[in-house]
Parts: C-alpha cells; structure tokens; sequence
C-alpha cells in the first residue's frame, strides 16, 4: 500500500535525520538540529502507523486483517450503506478477501473464504429487512442463477431486526455460508448458489447503492 511506503520512506528519513552531520557546526548544537529533525518526520509517521494497521469510518474502526474461516483476509474496501435522498446512515460495511480484487464477479465466483461484516447504525425492523434481501436476491440472481423459492422463504423467515450497535458478519465460503450477529451464529446457508447470490446483492448488477458496491471493490 502507498501508506506503507510512505511509512517505510520515513523511517529511512528519521535515520539519516539521526546521523546528520554537517561540517562546521558544534556538537551540542549539531544535537538540538537531529533531535528537532527527527520529531518532526516522527509526527508524520505516527499516523501512517495507525493507518496502516486500521482505517476508521463513522466512528467504527475497520482493522486491515481478520481471520476467518482459517483463512487471513485483507481488506478489500469498506463504506457506508445510505438511504434516501438525505443519505441516511444505516450502515458500515466492509469486505475483507484472501487476495484483494476489484472485479466483482471474480470475488462472487471465488471459491475462496470472503467475509462481509456489517456494523448496523440505525435500527431496521425485521419486515424492512426481509424486504431488502428479497428484492436484492430478486435483483441479483440472474440467469443462469436460479434459487427455489422454498430456500428463499426459509432464508427471509429467519431474518430477524437489526439493531444500531450490532455487527453482522458474513462469511462465504466454497459452498455455503454462515452469518454471524456479534459473534454468534444466527444461520448457515449451505447451498453455492444462494451464498454467491447474497453476496451479489452488495457487489452484482443492482446493488443496494452503486456508492457502496464501488466502496467495497476499493474505490475502483
């Protein structure tokens, strides 16, 4: 990442800072102009230190790693869900991937472990969500994706009101997954095509918000 290199550059910076010698000046003096060298590189490496290791939006902090599913990912983009035209915050999302891509139907196809977590800033009743995911499902799985409408019914009438404060992680992996609401397991969908087809509502065709879908592929 640019930061890191950055970051790297400084510490180089701070050294030579350090070991600066010019010619005709006297050591005490030559000490008070290494020391104020390296404070000041220093106050511009210690925010590049904290955003290399956490990136921070709407008071939640997104760390760059999780471990999931056995797996290390990297962050791969995060944003902010808004709704209406006074874009109302209701969430914080961020996508954290095993290699960082930024094609969406490469990262939907993936067999890979991706994980989705979602810091909910505003509370939304279960009927509001239920409609959400049926429309992003309708929306999202396209031909030559097709789900059962007995598989949607019982996915929809599992979706429960989310709560400001409550995270919400899902996890995809090779053929299911798993949604976690602060660390607990709330259910499993243990069918490929319905996994890949929830992830689509944030990343496929029609999304929630075009914003968030290009927030979470980094912006690209």
């Amino acid at each position: 990442m640019r930061e890191v290199d950055h970051y790297v550059d400084c510490i180089t910076l701070v050294c030579l800072a350090v070991n600066f010698r010019p010619k005709k000046v006297k050591l005490p003096m030559l000490n008070h102009i290494r020391l104020a060298l390296a404070a000041v590189l220093l106050t511009s490496i210690i925010p590049l230190v904290k955003a290399a290791h956490a990136a921070e939006l709407d008071g939640v902090s997104i760390p760059e790693t999780m471990n999931a599913g056995g797996k290390l990912l990297y962050l791969n983009g995060y944003g902010v869900r808004t709704y209406s035209i006074l874009g109302i915050h209701v969430y914080v999302a961020a996508l954290y991937l095993q290699h960082p891509n930024r094609n969406p139907e490469d990262i939907i196809r993936s067999p890979e472990v991706k994980l989705l977590n979602i810091k909910f800033e505003r509370n939304i009743d279960a009927e509001k969500a239920r409609e959400a995911w049926r429309d992003g499902l309708a929306k999202n799985c396209q031909s030559p994706c097709r789900l059962e409408p007995e598989d949607v019914e019982h996915f929809l009438s599992g979706v429960p009101a989310m709560h400001a404060g409550q995270t919400w992680s899902l996890m995809f992996m090779t053929e299911r997954a798993v949604v976690e609401v602060d660390g607990h397991e709330l259910a499993t969908i243990p069918k490929r095509q319905f996994a890949e087809a929830m992830l689509a509502t944030f990343l496929g065709p029609n999304p929630g918000t075009a914003k968030l879908k290009k927030d979470l592929l980094g912006g690209s």
